[in-house]
């Protein structure tokens, strides 16, 4: 179950006239689940394969699954689709069928997903998934399977199996994924992906050279989204993988922090090597709102030199896509217009904002618990990133939705989206030149 869907219907209705958005959100829901294809990867050959995405079955999904014959269905979705996973769950285990669930939210939420499942995977699903299967075979499956106590001789950083890109419509895709890092050191306070399924970890240069010639024998020249929650902690490392991306004839996309800037080496390579945009989590405009928001500050302590870097990262011909979250605790009313005009100085080649979530697994969820300040009546359908979820600290619910509205219509005008895609052509003629 990829990509999300807007609960607001307000802001959903904005968006469906917003081309900067719709043309990210159309993205984001067409990458196939790279989890998934890794765990068919390490299952034995004797076992028959399917990969399907969820929004392309028909209503009666159920139905069609057991009518094929399936005797395993493993679903995976983020937060703000677990409860679409837990219905269709139902749904195939009231048909007899065996069902498994895993990723990010069963992770952080391992008691609660176990209701909903025969089988739920915790952590790294590849490290449990033999053992898994071996024992589904012998009848004797477990109802948990936790890849932090399993034994640790599988590391991220050895040779595995490549994913099977084969089982996909590539037809369907404008993009594949290829993980080359795992977790992210910050450990921002909003972030599950940090921590939760897995400590911070390079893949082996081999394995991510295996990687993309099975993507190019399907796709001769691809278009590749790293999977990855910070690409270039590792300068030394990342020039290498850089300089390995250079030799194959693809374009590709991927997410850092700041600090890429400080390597003018690294800026070089990647000019030379196909990326076409790095995602970068600039987070707030107001350099108040970022005091906390990681264990060490690391965040704050650059956020004046914001303008500075981004200029440096794009005048290397690599277009930034600057992230924004609004609802901080230091968030007033005026954020919204300060951030407008915040991302009108740093001349971004594109822009991301949304509101603050506080996700499953993160030290900002069980901070707002203690708080009491959860909205009543919120599902995990409403954690799309675009919903707000919580009370927030200096202003009513109405000011920050409204001023989110307002300010989503504002960054993503056809005068400012026109904008920004002047920008990005300047980068991309700098990388030529």
């Amino acid at each position: 179950m990829s990509g999300v869907r807007v609960y607001d219907q307000e802001l959903l209705s904005i968006g469906l006239t917003l081309p900067g958005f719709v043309e990210r959100s159309r993205v984001i829901a067409s990458l196939p689940s790279l989890g998934l294809l890794t765990l068919a990867a390490h299952t034995p050959e004797h076992w028959e394969i399917e990969y399907r995405e969820y929004d392309e079955l028909p209503t009666d999904s159920a139905d069609q699954i057991c009518q094929q014959g399936f005797g395993v269905v493993a679903i995976s979705a983020l937060t703000a689709r677990i409860d679409e996973a837990y219905a269709l769950s139902a749904e195939l285990r009231a048909r007899g069928m065996l069902v498994i669930l895993g990723g990010l939210h069963v992770s952080a939420m391992p008691d609660e997903a176990a209701s909903h499942a025969d089988i739920i995977v915790k952590g790294e699903g590849e490290r449990a998934w033999a053992q898994l299967l071996s024992d589904l075979e012998r009848g004797c499956h477990h109802s948990i399977y936790d890849s932090s106590v399993l034994a640790a001789e599988s590391h991220f950083h050895q040779e595995h199996p490549v994913p099977r890109y084969d089982l996909l419509d590539l037809d369907r895709y404008n993009r594949l994924t290829l993980q080359t890092t795992r977790g992210c050191p910050l450990h921002c306070s909003f972030c599950a992906a940090s921590r939760t399924i897995s400590p911070y970890r390079k893949k082996s240069l081999l394995q991510v050279r295996r990687e993309l010639e099975a993507i190019l024998k399907l796709w001769p020249r691809p278009f590749i989204e790293l999977a990855d929650d910070n690409t270039f902690v590792d300068k030394r490392w990342s020039r290498e993988l850089v300089a390995l991306l250079s030799e194959y004839p693809l374009k590709w996309f991927t997410e850092s922090d700041i600090s890429l800037a400080d390597d003018e080496t690294l800026l070089k390579l990647l000019a030379k090597s196909g990326c076409a945009q790095v995602l970068i989590g600039l987070e707030s405009a107001a350099s108040e709102s970022m005091t906390g928001l990681d264990t060490q500050g690391w965040k704050s302590r650059r956020h004046r030199d914001y303008a500075e870097k981004v200029r440096k990262i794009q005048d290397h011909g690599i277009s930034v896509n600057g992230c924004f979250i609004l609802g901080f605790d230091q968030d007033g009313p005026d954020i919204f217009a300060r951030t407008l005009d915040y991302i009108e100085s740093l001349q971004l080649a594109e822009v991301q904002i949304t509101l603050l979530t506080p996700f499953p697994g993160t030290s900002l969820r069980q901070q707002l618990l203690e708080e009491g300040r959860f909205l009543p009546g919120v599902t995990w359908s409403q954690y799309t990133l675009f919903d707000l979820t919580f009370r927030p600290a200096r202003m009513s619910e109405d000011a920050m939705r409204s001023g989110f509205h307002e300010l989503m219509k504002s960054v993503y005008s056809e005068e400012r989206v026109n904008a920004r895609r002047k920008i990005f052509q300047t980068c991309i003629r700098q990388s030529r030149s």
